[in-house]
């Protein structure tokens, strides 16, 4: 009778199978997918190197090694991702959120340090998971989250209710143009719009062009169109003092400067993320 193959030779294997297929992350995937197939977390998995597996978890693990295998990037098999330390609910339907788009968050906090942000809109929210994020980092604000997917709305409010902001946080299917007035203006107005260029988007790793939402990663040849949209609903639903937060791809800064520039922003300026490239762009409202 053969031997029960161990957690450890599992991985293995498994690494070694998304490594063969080109797949981002392979020993990774292969720790969070064993890590959710067992209940077990990533120290819970190591503790448990030396463990056979039985028929039953094989049983578990084996069509989630066949998922990745395929290219299904690993968020989507799981059902969440973590972004700035909650976790969200993904689909097929919104884009995975990055740790790029941390460094909006960070920003905001930096902007309003003591907490007094009362309103804000997030334009393509996606997961929500900026919308989510600033409800509960801001405790005393109420925002309005916008998108033309009514699937991923559905998963952004699922998100909003699993960290108790649904009663502060608003969800309307709309185009960023159709921003609605709010009173008083916004405080904050935040947005990761599609910013991907089409011959970025070709360039783009089987596993995002083939699962990921394109709606969500390429709005056309540039990579820039949707910004003078943001910028000019913006613009006008801004309280005066408001600040618009734009994520942009890393060779867009100058560009996308002066296009906050010209719909009437002062202040603006391109942010870098950790990298150090270019990751957001802010103007403010005068």
């Amino acid at each position: 009778m053969a031997k029960a193959p161990t957690v450890r030779e599992i991985l293995a294997k498994s690494e070694a199978f998304f490594e063969g297929r080109g797949l981002d992350s392979p020993r990774l995937s292969a720790q969070l997918l064993l890590s959710q197939a067992l209940g077990l977390d990533r120290l819970g998995l190591i503790l448990a190197m030396d463990r056979p597996l039985t028929p039953e978890e094989l049983d578990l693990v084996r069509p989630l090694v066949a998922r990745r295998g395929k290219g299904e990037p690993v968020a989507y098999i799981l059902g969440e991702r973590v972004f700035y330390g909650l976790e969200f609910a993904v689909t097929p339907a919104t884009l995975i959120p990055r740790p790029e788009t941390e460094l909006i968050i960070d920003r905001a906090l930096e902007l309003f340090p003591a907490g007094e942000l009362t309103s804000f809109a997030d334009l393509g929210t996606g997961s929500g998971c900026l919308a989510v994020t600033l409800a509960v980092r801001f405790p005393g604000a109420t925002g309005l989250a916008l998108d033309l997917s009514p699937e991923a709305l559905a998963v952004a409010r699922q998100n909003a209710v699993r960290h108790q902001v649904a009663e502060r946080v608003a969800f309307l299917d709309a185009d960023f143009a159709d921003l609605p007035a709010h009173d008083g203006g916004y405080g904050l107005i935040v947005s990761n719009p599609p910013y991907v260029s089409a011959a970025e988007y070709r360039e783009c790793s089987r596993e995002v062009r083939e699962f990921e939402p394109s709606s969500a990663l390429t709005p056309g040849e540039t990579g820039l169109e949707a910004v003078p949209t943001v910028a000019r609903a913006a613009r006008t639903r801004l309280a005066p003092g408001g600040v618009l937060l734009v994520e942009i791809g890393w060779k867009q800064g100058p560009r996308a400067a002066a296009i906050l520039a010209e719909a009437g922003f002062t202040e603006v300026a391109v942010l870098r993320d950790l990298a150090g490239l270019d990751r957001v762009v802010e103007g403010r409202k005068p």
